[in-house]
């Protein structure tokens, strides 16, 4: 028989002798497929390093973008951002960029909660001055199964969401996650073309691996993202990439695969969509480049 060269992170016992038969297991991603940073806070919500710091440090790591994800008004407990910090920040960034020269670019992001009926944290008009939004919980962990499921999703159908953060809410050796039906987010993310996280910090790793496959079968895409708080923690990454990597992940269903100028291409074309006013109009996946 000849079969496929199986990786060794696949090796758990599932389908992939027969899949490694036909020949059809994924090239999977690699640490040096990825391209930017997505999801990282500074000093202006709970982090301890300024934007410039973790730019710079980002960018001498040999990414091509940073982007700032700091938590939205209502993380009161992380020192969400008013809406005169958000334009602070968004100064900061113009400056920064305008050093770079295009070389590196830092984009525009925000946290935003993720509230109980499903609304983001902040107004549109708000949030349509972002390059992209991390949609993510933070408070009521006890809703329903079916409660905490509608919420995310209605989350996930609004235009503004890019990326749907650590889904599950799980904290490992610290907390379970909240009751989440996932197969339906999952469903609902490939609906709408928004990338599903994976979120590489060690007490989340969330979504965890065993969803992975399921996800790429719906057709989903999916961003590995640091969740940064320090320089240190964009190190991250790489267990972000394993996570992947366990999950049969390839690079063209990783958005932070792709380059800066698709990249920017590819948050160009949401944003636009979003700003026509389509609330629930499904966006495509894009395909890394």
């Amino acid at each position: 028989m000849d079969l496929q060269f199986i990786e060794p992170e696949l090796r758990e016992g599932r389908d992939k002798i027969e899949r490694a038969a036909r020949r059809q297991l994924p090239t999977l991603v690699r640490d040096e497929d990825l391209h930017g940073i997505l999801h990282s806070h500074t000093t202006a919500s709970d982090g301890t390093e300024t934007l410039e710091a973790m730019a710079e440090a980002t960018r001498k790591r040999g990414f091509d973008y940073f982007g700032v994800a700091d938590h939205s008004q209502s993380a009161h407990y992380a020192g969400g951002l008013t809406l005169q910090e958000i334009a602070e920040q968004h100064r900061e960034a113009d400056r920064l960029n305008k050093r770079y020269g295009g070389k590196f670019r830092v984009l525009k992001g925000i946290e935003a909660d993720i509230l109980a009926d499903g609304s983001l944290d902040y107004p549109a008009h708000v949030l349509k001055q972002f390059d992209f939004v991390v949609a993510s919980v933070h408070s009521r962990f006890k809703l329903s199964k079916k409660e905490q499921t509608d919420r995310i999703i209605e989350a996930i159908a609004n235009p503004l969401t890019t990326i749907i953060g650590h889904i599950t809410g799980r904290q490992l050796l610290r907390r379970p996650g909240y009751e989440l039906d996932v197969d339906k987010v999952l469903r609902a993310c490939a609906k709408y073309g928004v990338a599903v996280e994976i979120n590489a910090h060690p007490w989340r790793l969330d979504l965890d691996w065993r969803w992975h496959q399921k996800a790429l079968d719906y057709g989903c895409i999916f961003s590995i993202n640091p969740d940064a708080h320090s320089i240190r923690e964009l190190d991250h990454m790489h267990w972000g990439v394993e996570m992947a990597r366990k999950g049969g992940v390839p690079r063209d269903r990783v958005l932070n695969a792709m380059g800066l100028t698709d990249v920017l291409a590819h948050l160009s074309k949401r944003k636009s969509a979003r700003n026509g006013g389509n609330r629930h109009s499904p966006a495509k996946s894009p395909r890394a480049a």
